[in-house]
């Protein structure tokens, strides 16, 4: 007879260690599905196709982009969007304007200003100015200013300047918004939102739920790992105590 915690049972012959590791697992399981269900539900994936958001985003980077509409766009989101004056294809790019601004680039220290206000651009490819080429433009109500990280190297508004909207698109355009960097692996993270625009009148968009769906996911894979592994161990050890 043994009076040990592994030997006890429930009733129905399982140990109490049985018990617990098969709990953490069914908790671990519910967890990790839990969490990719979740991400399915909210975030799409895209692969950027060009290097115009370098170096935020490299080409051919997977991307996590939160489906929200385009009201909830906020100055310095990095969103998904289709405009078919910019062609067929889905583009990501960076917002700079919102309706009603006025964007000027560039001062003479290089800078792009919004509203008369120069914001500092620390995502930007290289330390030139914020456009190789100088611009004006007032976004309409109801229209985004999209801009690239790389500027030399971005098809953007500064492009469709002519078009009747100045370049910009309408925030119905828009599909997703960018909330994280997949893959590579080196370049995994969450996207921050510049803290330039957060002065600006509307500020800046809240993060989307990536960070707490990957720790659910983390969370469930160890308790996964845990759980199948102290099964056996406790058996073990209450085989060697018989």
């Amino acid at each position: 007879m043994s009076s040990s915690t592994e030997r006890r049972t429930d009733g129905r012959g399982r140990t109490t260690g049985s018990v617990l590791s098969g709990l953490a697992v069914a908790v671990g399981c519910v967890l990790f599905l839990g969490g990719f269900v979740w991400a399915a539900l909210i975030y799409r994936p895209y692969t950027v196709p060009t290097d115009s958001m370098s170096p935020t985003i490299a080409v051919g980077a997977r991307v996590l982009a939160e489906r929200v509409d385009g009201s909830e766009i906020r100055r310095g989101d990095i969103v998904v969007f289709k405009d078919s004056t910019w062609g067929t294809l889905p583009m990501v790019k960076r917002v700079v304007g919102v309706g009603g601004d006025k964007i000027t680039c560039c001062t003479k220290q290089g800078r792009l200003t919004i509203n008369g206000t120069p914001v500092e651009e620390p995502y930007l490819q290289g330390s030139g100015p914020a456009s190789p080429i100088g611009f004006k433009a007032k976004v309409p109500t109801g229209q985004l200013f999209l801009l690239g990280d790389h500027r030399s190297d971005s098809l953007d508004s500064r492009v469709h300047l002519t078009d009747g909207d100045h370049g910009s698109v309408p925030r119905s355009a828009v599909d997703a918004r960018v909330d994280a960097r997949a893959w590579p692996l080196g370049s995994v993270g969450v996207m921050q939102r510049p803290a330039t625009f957060s002065a600006l009148p509307g500020g800046t968009s809240q993060p989307g739920p990536v960070q707490p769906i990957t720790l659910a996911v983390v969370a469930g894979a160890v308790l996964i790992l845990v759980g199948a592994a102290y099964g056996p161990l406790a058996r073990r050890k209450a085989c060697k105590r018989a």
